[in-house]
């Protein structure tokens, strides 16, 4: 499962998988309890193929973000927790992303992007490299 089926839904803690869209909105099930939700499309909601992280020079897809993080902790989980103190958080993300821009990424965003990893790491969604191959599958399906 690529992250094109991973969603961020404001106002609720962790990440969610689509199920299934409905006339309005779609169901998607929590990846931290399992519980299945429905969303309309009035909630603000991200799917984590289109984030990325500003650096100084250019947007980095979320998913590139992911697969040095994976290829910097050996395939593992995060050397540190999402709720170490934001120096901590900044010096890890220096370690991944040396030109992050520092005025534009906050301690917030890094501990949903170090929190996140650890959250499909433990669900086994490890393989952040294809999203792009599945996005264009799933759009040659559709026409």
């Amino acid at each position: 499962m690529g992250l094109n089926k991973i969603l961020s839904v404001a106002g609720k803690p962790g990440l969610y998988k689509l199920l299934s869209q409905t006339r309005s909105g779609f169901v998607a099930e929590s990846l931290l309890d399992g519980k299945k939700i429905t969303v309309s499309f009035k909630n603000n909601v991200s799917v984590l193929s289109e984030i990325a992280i500003y650096t100084l020079e250019e947007e980095v897809p979320l998913r590139e973000v992911f697969e040095k993080i994976k290829e910097k902790e050996e395939g593992g989980k995060t050397s540190i927790g999402h709720k170490e103190d934001k120096i901590k958080l900044e010096e890890y993300l220096f370690e991944i992303l040396p030109n992050y821009d520092e005025d534009r990424v906050y301690a917030s965003d890094i501990k949903k992007i170090i929190q996140w990893y650890n959250l499909l790491h433990d669900h086994g969604i490890t393989d952040f490299s294809a999203a792009e191959t599945d996005t264009v599958a799933e759009e040659k399906e559709a026409e």
